[in-house]
């Protein structure tokens, strides 16, 4: 995959709250990804900064206000059927509120050693140690339907 004339179709966040060696993550309900276990995140909406978007996202889907989101990486995937879609990946320590389902996601606590990798996306068990350990990260990836074909990751640098 020759990533460097790429462009997304649609852009779009993720976001995790770790806390206590704990991590949120949803069951996915609807939508991209349903059925799976990721992190509540969604859209980028006209005028919003993927930041804006990110807590928007998780108030929406757990009901909870995120305090301090840092920006973790970027995610560029690229589907066999033309989507292409770039995610902004954020984490948090702080928040208000306390996580309840909605039509969209069931949040569950996990522990940081108990990240059920077998129900995500394929390609979260390659950056999620990234994520976690706090470096940045751009992760570019093919897949055709669910499969993972290609990965790229790149580390430690500012987003493109």
């Amino acid at each position: 995959m020759n990533w460097s004339h790429w462009t997304p179709t649609e852009e779009a966040t993720l976001l995790f709250v770790i806390r206590e060696g704990r991590i949120l993550l949803i069951h996915k309900k609807r939508g991209l990804g349903a059925g799976l276990i990721n992190g509540p995140g969604g859209r980028i909406e006209k005028g919003e900064t993927p930041l804006q978007t990110a807590v928007r996202e998780v108030q929406e889907e757990v009901g909870i206000s995120v305090k301090d989101p840092t920006f973790a990486g970027e995610l560029w995937f690229d589907m066999t059927d033309g989507y292409r879609l770039r995610g902004y990946v954020f984490t948090a320590t702080q928040f208000d509120g306390i996580p309840v389902e909605t039509d969209e996601a069931l949040p569950e606590w996990f522990d940081l050693d108990k990240i059920p990798y077998g129900k995500m996306w394929s390609d979260d068990i390659l950056w999620f140690p990234l994520m976690l350990a706090g470096k940045r990260f751009v992760g570019k990836f093919v897949f055709d339907g669910m499969t993972m074909l290609e990965h790229e990751i790149v580390t430690d640098r500012s987003p493109s």
